[in-house]
């Protein structure tokens, strides 16, 4: 069989989708003929987000969603269903960042995290699900990290969460293979964003040497290439996997990282 990256007629659910690699997997679906609804907690950049794509020819709706809130999930994703029909593909993506060693992790800050990446994910798969299972089909990715496999210090919080997407998926496709639901989770590498671009000059100034140094022997040491990863690779990976035919990669987690993290 060979495959064809089309989304037509589909309904993608895209969270924290108003910039970054949300946006990124938005606007690739979107021109793969999807109707893609863009869930952020900004709602006038998200809607902003959606009127680009539909000004590009493509179909797409903003959404307001606090992915850590049941009530605004399950709210977001009936208003989506509404519109364009039951979710097909679901994209949670939503993610925060917050760093420091675990004896000085607050608590409050551990469960904020937790909740974004986790309750979050949890939250948007039980609320699409139904929609799913009655079509006997649909496709759920989770935004894992290579901190899905391998530990960075200072990042506890976000490592065990990015680990517990593993579980949650491997759990799905147990549960959903039998209902046509598949999962997958894409553990991307380091990613140029504007998060990225800050720690650039922070660590060259830290470490005493220069920010091209920071890149070279930081940042992209590891990979086979010395290249960041992009939003397009993970975009792309995002199509390939909502487009393949089959449940032949369900529970499983597709590094991308140009060889930094090999799995």
């Amino acid at each position: 069989m060979t495959m064809q990256l089309s989304l037509k007629d589909k309904t993608a659910l895209i969270t924290g989708a108003a910039s970054g690699i949300g946006k990124e997997i938005a606007e690739t679906y979107a021109r793969a003929g999807a109707k893609v609804a863009i869930a952020d907690l900004n709602l006038e950049a998200a809607k902003a987000t959606a009127e680009a794509i539909n000004q590009a020819g493509g179909k797409a709706m903003g959404v307001a969603m606090n992915v850590a809130d049941e009530a605004q999930v399950n709210a977001g994703c009936a208003e989506v269903a509404k519109a364009f029909g039951p979710v097909d593909i679901l994209v949670s993506n939503a993610g925060i960042q917050i760093v420091n060693p675990i004896e000085s992790f607050a608590f409050a800050d551990w469960k904020k995290l937790l909740a974004i990446h986790l309750d979050g994910a949890f939250l948007t798969t039980k609320a699409v699900l139904p929609g799913m299972y009655a079509k006997k089909n649909g496709v759920v990715i989770y935004m894992g990290s290579v901190h899905s496999h391998e530990a960075s210090k200072l990042k506890s919080a976000y490592v065990t969460a990015k680990h517990g997407l593993l579980g949650l998926a491997r759990v799905l496709a147990k549960e959903g293979g039998p209902k046509g639901v598949r999962s997958h989770v894409i553990c991307p590498g380091f990613v140029r964003t504007p998060l990225v671009e800050k720690q650039i000059p922070e660590q060259a100034k830290e470490l005493g040497i220069s920010e091209d140094e920071v890149i070279k022997n930081v940042m992209l040491k590891d990979t086979v290439d010395g290249e960041f990863t992009t939003t397009a690779d993970i975009a792309n990976l995002a199509l390939f996997l909502a487009a393949f035919p089959s449940a032949a990669l369900t529970g499983q987690s597709i590094v991308a990282s140009h060889g930094w993290c090999m799995n």
